[in-house]
């Protein structure tokens, strides 16, 4: 039986996760969570076999991406939500343009170590700080996104 192979040979820790729509980085996370995958149970039960049902895959489903960091000065994450809604998305006679999105993580080297890439991707929630002068809290911001799938690829 043939080793399994960790990232670099040794455990990885990431240091950042960078997001990218269609090659443009969106921005760096520090957390990402939603990278999973469930596939549906069909059951058949055939007339006249009481011992058990047939059970096949159904449907695969992927929840949405959720990503999360401090907030910075980029413009480059607002940008692309707009083309998804608002004005940016009334300018493109109300069509969703799907792109494709990807999430690497990347090590405190700024090693590439393993990417995902999501199908079709739009940005369907933008959550902005919690502002208040009493709180000692890192300012973050959260950006959820839809997909119909993704592929996992080391870079």
């Amino acid at each position: 039986m043939p080793e399994t192979q960790l990232l670099g040979g040794e455990p990885s820790n990431a240091s950042q996760f960078i997001f990218e729509v269609d090659g443009v980085t969106i921005g760096v996370f520090r957390e990402v969570s939603g990278l999973e995958l469930t596939v549906g149970v069909e059951e058949y039960a055939e007339g006249g076999e009481n011992g058990y049902v047939h059970r096949f895959p159904g449907r695969m489903r992927w929840p949405n991406i959720v990503l999360r960091r401090g907030l910075i000065e980029s413009d480059a994450l607002f940008d692309w939500v707009s083309k998804s809604a608002g004005e940016g998305f009334a300018a493109n006679d109300n069509k969703l343009t799907r792109t494709t999105g990807a999430v690497t993580v990347v090590n405190w080297q700024g090693q590439r170590l393993r990417t995902w890439q999501f199908n079709d991707v739009f940005a369907v929630r933008w959550t902005g700080p919690q502002l208040n002068v009493d709180s000692e809290q890192m300012l973050e911001e959260s950006l959820e996104i839809a997909h119909h799938g993704f592929k996992s690829r080391t870079p």
